[in-house]
């Protein structure tokens, strides 16, 4: 009975024990254990809540990658040299973008280049006003002026819009463009715009490249642009997708390891 007993409780002991290993494995394959941290860690890179089902095609994609390892191991292909050398590349690719990416965090662009571009974008505001127009758009000089003296003779902007703009986009509002500044404009249309006063209409047809505009003018306000300090981190970003400086940020980081390294 002692001896029964004795053996029950080690037995009971060791399986005990074996618990917080299991614990520790997402799962084991064939042998090969993947670690429940390595689970972890591929669902917090997702960016989203955890929960059963997600863990579940985490823990699964993590079971086809080990499986695909073994097989590629199996059938000796990672000795094969040119496996190998794609298998360098590779590193050499993930390394060289993790340093350029250190380079940038460390150097980035510098505040002339990031007023440069942001005297740029705000160039596109115009004079600093921002306008409430309605348009018609015919295609000839001669329907647009016809358009014109009816409105002059009592019919309303908005339903001659309706009835006669071939612009797709506001046709069916009345021909309302809403809000914009100066610059989100054709020339010819913009600079008919801004000599408008609040109400007026242009007493003759606006040439441009899509056809004859008649234009009002609702309204008028100051736009407001957004100080250089709080659009700074998007600018940032937007240097870093202009593959132009990407390039030349590489070079100069590139030039500054050779300048400093020994070579022989």
């Amino acid at each position: 009975m002692k001896t029964t007993v004795l053996s029950f409780s080690l037995a009971a002991v060791l399986a005990a024990g074996s618990l917080p290993a299991a614990a520790q494995n997402a799962a084991v394959v064939n042998g090969k254990a993947i670690p429940s941290a390595k689970l972890d860690k591929l669902i917090a890179g997702t960016g989203q809540p955890a929960n059963p089902e997600l863990r579940d095609r985490a823990r699964s994609m993590l079971i086809d990658r080990e499986l695909l390892v073994q097989e590629a191991n199996k059938r000796g292909l990672t000795q094969r040299d040119d496996i190998q050398e794609q298998l360098e590349q590779a590193r050499l690719n993930v390394l060289a973008g993790a340093v350029f990416e250190d380079y940038v965090k460390t150097h980035g662009a510098s505040d002339a280049e990031l007023r440069k571009q942001y005297d740029k974008i705000k160039s596109q505001f115009g004079n600093g006003k921002e306008y409430h127009v309605r348009h018609i758009l015919v295609e000839k000089e001669a329907d647009a002026k016809a358009i014109i003296a009816k409105i002059k003779g009592g019919a309303k902007f908005e339903d001659m819009a309706k009835a006669s703009s071939k612009d797709p986009g506001s046709a069916a509002n009345g021909g309302d463009l809403d809000w914009a500044n100066s610059g989100s404009y054709v020339p010819e249309f913009s600079a008919a715009m801004t000599t408008l006063k609040k109400g007026q209409m242009t007493d003759t047809p606006v040439k441009t490249q899509f056809g004859w505009h008649i234009i009002e003018l609702v309204d008028t306000r100051d736009a407001k642009i957004p100080s250089f300090e709080e659009v700074k981190p998007q600018l940032m970003q937007m240097m870093m997708g202009d593959q132009n400086w990407q390039r030349e940020q590489f070079q100069a980081m590139m030039k500054s390891l050779k300048d400093k390294a020994k070579i022989q």
